[in-house]
């Protein structure tokens, strides 16, 4: 196994002094947004090999068979499917959806064919892998996701007294649910009125100041347009839910459901791709006609995951995809130790306390934000005190009985 040297990506949302207060650093004044562990080609993880440092998909591609395992490469080819992050938001990030595999692979194929650039600023999909993803909670955490029901968007959008607003509103109110929000949706990012969201800005601020039912979700989205003033996301982003995380609680965000985190430190772990469709609160190109086409316009309540305890202690976050299987492991408080099977590559973080690593032939000790990654085949003792979150494939394991749980309601106080 390697102790892992990462990289940390310096995005204009991020928080400086979240990483170095979890990591025991120095924040450095710039924003610190997201610590990346593992193979994604822009920004690989380095590991030891021959006394150097290498990078890590490039060590996996040189032998996936012997750092992936066969049953791993056979699923994904010869890549590490999932990459796992620190993630430490201090402004809201842009409203995005990312596509199904079926979607990604055509449209990749598609766009390659046309000749675009993969670098191209224009470009939506720049591989052909779905992105599902799933985020947990190391301290409080806020973020937008997935669509609340059309009647109840309409008296969100009804309290702020905008009148700007009314015909959105008997939209919402008079036709079929997934009619409604999709119709309400698309005029929100295709017909942008700079008068209106202006408007609609002041008035979130004096619903967030007046209390009533809406103010704490109110006060969030007063947050989003004072950051993207102008921004035609803003209308697109109040059909979306907020929901706030307890430490520990998680949200999984499959294909087609429209999300933003907004603030928090977290763990997040996400299948290995870049393919993200953007609804707004960005600078970034926004393919509108693409993007109403990944959208699903399903309402119903947002839930939470929470860890499911699995008889030898270790707690797995429910997901319904193989390309990841994350997990939290407590030594020194939920047991004394754990003994991690080898049956595909794996990433352990950790984010509090010091936990010891033993394997065959090696050893490790983590603190606060260090890694490390070990290959299939490597079976691993983690022991000490603190707290570890384990990435790692699902494939070939059975999941466990747990499932999303419903919010509570933010909108009761």
């Amino acid at each position: 196994m390697d102790r892992l040297d990462n990289t940390i990506r310096a995005y204009d949302w991020g928080s400086p002094t979240a990483l170095p207060e979890l990591m025991g650093t120095v924040p450095d004044g710039t924003p610190q947004a997201e610590l990346w562990m593992g193979a994604h080609p822009s920004a690989p993880s380095l590991v030891t090999r021959g006394g150097r440092p290498a990078p890590l998909d490039e060590v996996v591609a040189a032998d996936p068979g012997a750092e992936l395992g066969d049953a791993v490469v056979r699923r994904f080819g010869p890549r590490l499917p999932f990459l796992l992050k620190l993630l430490a938001a201090d402004s809201p990030l842009s409203l995005q959806v990312h596509p199904d595999a079926a979607r990604a692979a055509a449209g990749h194929a598609r766009e390659n064919a046309a000749g675009v650039p993969l670098d191209a600023p224009h470009r939506t999909y720049r591989d052909a892998h779905h992105k599902p993803e799933m985020i947990v909670a190391l301290g409080p955490f806020e973020g937008l996701c997935g669509f609340r029901p059309a009647r109840e968007c309409a008296g969100l959008l009804d309290s702020l007294g905008v009148d700007g607003l009314a015909p959105y509103v008997r939209a919402l109110r008079s036709g079929p649910e997934e009619e409604a929000l999709r119709e309400v949706f698309s005029a929100f990012l295709t017909s942008p009125d700079p008068a209106l969201l202006a408007e609609v800005g002041s008035a979130l601020g004096r619903a967030a100041r007046a209390g009533g039912p809406w103010r704490r979700e109110c006060a969030a989205y007063e947050d989003v347009a004072r950051v993207h003033p102008g921004d035609p996301g803003l209308l697109a982003a109040l059909m979306v839910r907020w929901v706030r995380l307890a430490p520990g609680e998680a949200l999984f965000l499959g294909a087609g459901v429209p999300h933003a985190y907004l603030r928090g430190l977290g763990v997040e772990v996400m299948a290995g791709s870049d393919n993200v469709l953007r609804c707004g609160l960005t600078a970034k190109h926004v393919d509108v006609d693409e993007l109403l086409r990944v959208v699903r316009f399903a309402a119903g309540p947002a839930g939470v995951v929470r860890p499911v305890v699995l008889d030898d202690g270790e707690e797995v976050y429910p997901a319904p995809v193989d390309d990841f299987r994350l997990s939290r492991l407590r030594p020194g408080a939920a047991r004394a130790a754990y003994h991690l099977d080898g049956a595909g590559p794996q990433i352990l973080v950790c984010t509090h306390g010091r936990v010891r690593l033993a394997g065959r032939k090696d050893e490790l000790v983590l603190g606060p934000g260090a890694s490390a990654y070990v290959p299939a085949g490597e079976e691993v003792a983690v022991t000490g005190s603190g707290t570890v979150f384990r990435a790692t494939v699902a494939v070939g394991r059975s999941a466990p009985t747990g499932h999303p749980q419903p919010l509570r309601q933010m909108n009761d106080n």
